[in-house]
């Protein structure tokens, strides 16, 4: 039995997979730990893995397989990866960003592979690029990126048909290019202010504009000007993203998903793929912008694709 994991920095979620089946089941979730210590998380992905179990009758010792797909960064403690995650470790960037605790990182790989035998942890963003290479709108492509646009921003990379990791599996965090240095008040919870996440993150626009980002996007779909003026500059912020992608590492299509994304997409595809059209044609010209062929999904086939 596999136990495939989501973390992200609102939910975790927690699904089941026979051996050789991609059929999810038993998908148990819960808002993300933030406070007491910060072995929080941990404990609660395995509290979430015996629910499961229980949900579907099988003892939780038959689990032999933990993916587990988490928003980062990482950081290794003694040779384990750590969560040093912005919107879960409010240490990061302190008592501003409003998080419920200190921590500057939270261990995930030692505890759950002090349980269970294999143990494969990978950013969420990386896994997601997995699944939509193997079974989403990625497949065949060998120079190719997924981009999820939620809680935070981030990205998984392929290039040349081997996706790209890093020296700590962070490569990817494209969410913490720098895009502007006029916005002073955009604080992400990494520390830093005007990058991407800290003007365009799901849990940034609350911040900055006073609305959610649901209300945000019903109402410039609505025709509301001001509403519209605010997501084009949004749109603006992440096409720069896009595009800085295709010119550094000369990709021929971007799958995109992430809530703030998904529950907008035929809303917001256009915009995005217009941020790339008439840009250095020799680049751009040709890229596709897409949904994420697993839709909502994403995220759990994401650690399926870890332990499949």
């Amino acid at each position: 039995m596999k136990a495939c994991v989501d973390i992200g920095g609102t939910k975790v979620a927690v699904s089941l997979a026979k051996a050789g089946s991609t059929d999810l089941i038993a998908r148990q979730n819960a808002p993300t730990a933030k406070t007491g210590d910060n072995e929080a998380v941990a404990r609660q992905v395995m509290q979430l893995i015996e629910a499961a179990c229980a949900e579907a009758g099988v003892p939780v010792s038959d689990v032999d397989q933990v993916g587990v797909s988490s928003a980062g960064p990482f950081v290794l403690r003694d040779g384990a990866i750590a969560l040093a995650t912005p919107n879960i470790c409010g240490g990061l960037a302190g008592p501003d960003r409003g998080l419920p605790n200190d921590w500057t990182f939270a261990p995930i790989e030692a505890p759950l592979a002090a349980r269970f035998a294999r143990v494969r942890v990978e950013n969420d963003a990386v896994a997601a690029l997995e699944a939509e290479r193997r079974w989403g709108a990625l497949k065949g492509e060998d120079h190719c990126a997924y981009v999820t646009w939620s809680t935070g921003v981030g990205v998984g990379l392929c290039v040349d048909g081997r996706t790209l990791r890093g020296k700590n599996g962070n490569a990817g965090h494209a969410g913490h290019l720098f895009v502007s240095d006029d916005d002073n008040e955009a604080l992400c919870g990494c520390g830093n202010r005007g990058d991407v996440e800290s003007l365009v993150a799901g849990n940034a626009i609350a911040r900055r504009f006073g609305v959610d980002a649901a209300e945000l996007f019903g109402a410039a779909q609505q025709g509301d000007a001001k509403a519209l003026a605010t997501v084009d500059a949004l749109c603006r912020v992440m096409g720069r993203l896009l595009y800085n992608l295709v010119a550094a590492l000369d990709l021929s299509r971007i799958s995109l998903g992430g809530s703030v994304f998904w529950h907008n997409r035929d809303f917001l595809l256009p915009r995005l793929q217009s941020q790339l059209e008439g840009r250095l044609p020799s680049l751009t010209d040709g890229v596709e912008l897409v949904a994420a062929g697993l839709g909502d999904k994403v995220g759990d086939y994401a650690a399926l694709a870890l332990v499949d």
